[in-house]
């Protein structure tokens, strides 16, 4: 299971843009790009090699869900698959769509601050909850099923 601590920091459940049977798509809090999510295996196991065979098999679906979904809301250039782990134990991707170019969204701008190298993940965009709630309903209604 997701520890409670995990959940707190990603802002479940007002993250939470879509369920599967092994994974959770939350929307990132702290905004790297626009459309930027953490994809977090709900079994909760602390080692990538020990997540179940099922699990792995469904991140192909999830992965062809994600990048169709945000390729049609903002053409993303690059797609960034982090596993960091440091500070939250379950095994889980940061998924950071990667801009050329500014991308807009209901009147805020956000630039790639890293672009063209690694993605800025100290400086990151912090949405208001409005801002936040509208861009995760966004994304969920506008989500392409694979």
């Amino acid at each position: 299971m997701i520890s409670q601590a995990t959940r707190d920091k990603f802002k479940y459940p007002h993250s939470l843009v879509k369920e599967f049977e092994h994974w959770e798509i939350y929307l990132r809090h702290n905004h790297v790009t626009l459309g930027s999510l953490v994809l977090i295996c709900k079994s909760g196991e602390p080692s990538f090699h020990e997540i179940s065979e099922s699990a792995f098999a469904e991140l192909k679906q999830i992965t062809t869900e994600i990048e169709k979904t945000l390729k049609s809301l903002w053409k993303y250039d690059k797609i960034n698959y982090l596993m960091l782990m440091m500070g939250d134990p379950e095994v889980h991707f940061h998924v950071i769509p990667r801009y050329q170019e500014a991308r807009e969204f209901d009147g805020v701008s956000l630039v790639d601050k890293g672009w063209p190298k690694t993605p800025d993940l100290v400086n990151p965009y912090v949405l208001s909850d409005t801002q936040f709630l509208s861009l995760r309903d966004y994304v969920a209604q506008n989500w392409v099923a694979a």
